[in-house]
Parts: C-alpha cells; structure tokens; sequence
C-alpha cells in the first residue's frame, strides 16, 4: 500500500519535470495601478522596470511558480511633483524599501485562466494576495531562437494593509487619496533556445 501512495505521488510530480524556466523581460511588462482622486476621478501610474522568474508546465498549469520584483523608484504618474512625493517616506519610501516582490505560492484552474496566490511585500510588509491570471499565452519563438510568453494579472488591495497611510481630508469632505488600488500586470517571458525547442 505504501509502495503504491509513493508511485502514485511520484505519477503526480511527473509534470513538473517539464516546466520550463522563463525569465521576465522587462523592456516588455509593466505593472499599472488607479486610485481614486479627491473622490471624483482615477489617477493612473505604472512601474516600468519588473524582473524575477516564472516556472511554466503548459500541461499542468497549476504548477506555476513566480519569482518577481518591481523597482518602485520607477513609478510614473506622468507628474514629476507626485511621483516624487510617492517616493517619498509619506508612501513608498524607496529609499529604505527599493523593491515591491511577490512570490506565488499556489495556484487554481479558474473558468479563463488561474487563481495564483501568493505573498505580496509592499514597503515591508507582507500581505497575502491573489492574482486573477489570464491563461498564458502559447510559447512563440522569437528572432534569436528562444521562446516567449506572455500573461497578465489583475487584482485589488487596499493600500492602508501595506502602511501606506498618507492622506490629507478634503474641506468638502472626502479623502485626497482613496484606500483600493485596482492593479494590472502585463508580463512578457523569454527562456533561451533548448534541446528540446
């Protein structure tokens, strides 16, 4: 009986031997954010510069494992006197917390994709977090013989579970900066040329 539940576990694990290793390519992904505004408008923003792994298996889907970091110096809101406030000690404070990460650690068939879950670090702190995956993409070979995917991700926080706090009240009420942030992650991976490409 043990013989069997060890050959069955061992069947189970088969697919993993055949995810493929990507590496995010950053020229190609970003990971975009809305918050509300002064309670009457969205202001728009995004990280240009996300880097790390992901571990594939296009037969076992449920399998993926990402590795990835986002350089919050890099946020742009396309007005250099907020962006630079965000930068600030008041938000992000990159320069004590240079890096935003996540690390999955499962994931779940959905109806069009995956549930991914995993541990989100924002201004260190870290708060669990899922991410609704569409299905990536099939793997395309590019123009130096390796391969690429691509993938992308939604999900919601609130800003206050990672510390950041800031906020200014408004003379007609209301809150300058609204607590949800509404998160789109746009990802291209490449793996090099293999044997079996």
């Amino acid at each position: 009986m043990i013989r069997q539940l060890i050959l069955g576990a061992a069947l189970l694990a088969l697919p993993s031997l055949y995810a493929e290793e990507y590496k995010i390519d950053s020229a190609h992904s970003r990971a975009q954010f809305s918050v509300r505004h002064m309670m009457v408008s969205n202001v728009r923003g995004d990280f240009s510069k996300i880097t790390g792994t992901i571990s594939y298996d296009e037969a076992n889907p449920e399998a993926i494992k990402v590795d990835a970091s986002i350089e919050a110096s890099t946020i742009n809101t396309s007005e250099q006197k907020r962006d630079d406030h965000l930068r600030s000690p008041d938000f992000f404070d990159v320069a004590k917390f240079p890096a935003i990460a996540f690390k999955s650690r499962s994931a779940r068939k959905t109806g069009d994709g995956l549930a991914v879950t995993g541990d989100l670090t924002i201004h260190g702190v870290t708060k669990e977090v899922v991410l609704k995956v569409e299905m990536p993409s099939a793997e395309l070979k590019d123009a130096r013989g390796g391969a690429r995917r691509g993938a992308s991700a939604t999900t919601k926080l609130n800003r206050k579970d990672f510390g950041l706090t800031w906020n200014r009240a408004l003379e007609a009420g209301g809150v300058m900066v609204g607590d949800e942030v509404s998160i789109t992650i746009d990802i291209e991976a490449t793996r090099p040329a293999s044997p079996r490409s």
